[in-house]
C-alpha cells in the first residue's frame, strides 16, 4: 500500500476514534450521578455495622 494512501486511512480512523471517545464523554457525563447515592449507601452500611458490632447490655432496675 502507497504511504500516503496508509497515512490517510490512518487519519480517517484516528477522527473516527476521536469522534466515538467524544460520543461516549458526552453520554457519561448525561448519566444521573450516583456519587452521593454511592456515599450515603455506604455510610448507612457502616452505621449498621458499628450498630451490630456495639454489645447490648440489660438495662438495669433501680432497687426500691
Amino acid at each position: 500500500m502507497h504511504t500516503e494512501t496508509h497515512l490517510a486511512l490512518h487519519h480517517l480512523r484516528a477522527a473516527g476514534l476521536r469522534g466515538e471517545a467524544d460520543a461516549y464523554r458526552l453520554a457519561a457525563m448525561a448519566r444521573r450521578p450516583r456519587h452521593l447515592r454511592t456515599r450515603l449507601g455506604w455510610t448507612l452500611v457502616e452505621i449498621g455495622l458499628r450498630l451490630a458490632a456495639t454489645p447490648r447490655t440489660a438495662p438495669t432496675v433501680p432497687s426500691c
